[in-house]
């Protein structure tokens, strides 16, 4: 079975993507939503937040997102080692759960592929692409944030021009081409080449 990621700066469009192989029958871990279950189950993670972050990181055993965003967000060196305690875990939870999988191919939906190292487990990694201003927007809407507040949120992902170099595959979302057959295309070609892997 092939392990594919799927990856894009914010607002690109890539859960977008995702569900569209989902309705094809192609399974799809979505990292960000493993790395918040992790952080309210799995012990040694709770510890490691605990310790580094402070009692407040957990209320009632439940995290506290809030307090735990604004203490790392504006704080490169925090974000970093937050990342330190997150990323091994989800890394290991997806190759836990890719492992399961019984699809020709598999998808793991994730912003950091590149920055967290996750592309060394897989394949192929295929990059959603759409220009600044438009992820932008997008940003700003689904989140209801401030522009600052998501420039500030992309600052911390990977420049968008060097994610998509390192990706395999590309699928465009500028909105002036269809999702869909660009998807099928991608499908036909996963499909193909886990035939022969």
């Amino acid at each position: 079975m092939l392990r594919v990621g799927l990856t894009g700066g914010l607002g690109s469009g890539k859960s977008t993507v995702a569900k569209i192989f989902e309705t094809l029958g192609i399974p799809v871990y979505y990292a960000d939503d493993a790395a918040k279950r992790l952080m309210n189950e799995d012990a040694v993670l709770k510890q490691q937040l605990s310790e580094n972050f402070g009692k407040e990181t957990y209320l009632t055993g439940t995290l506290n997102k809030s307090y735990l965003a604004a203490a790392v967000f504006s704080d490169p060196a925090k974000l970093a080692l937050l990342n330190s305690f997150v990323h091994p875990a989800t890394i290991a939870d997806a190759g836990i759960w890719m492992h399961k999988q019984t699809s020709p191919y598999a998808i793991k939906e994730a912003a950091l592929i590149f920055e967290s190292e996750a592309h060394l487990q897989l394949d192929y990694v295929i990059g959603v692409a759409a220009p600044y201003a438009l992820r932008l927007q997008r940003g700003m809407q689904r989140d209801g944030a401030s522009k600052a507040a998501i420039e500030e949120r992309m600052k911390n992902q990977l420049d968008e021009a060097e994610k998509i170099k390192r990706c395999d595959f590309v699928i465009n979302n500028d909105e002036s081409e269809l999702l869909i057959p660009q998807v099928l295309k991608l499908h036909e070609t996963l499909l193909l080449r886990a035939t022969f892997e």
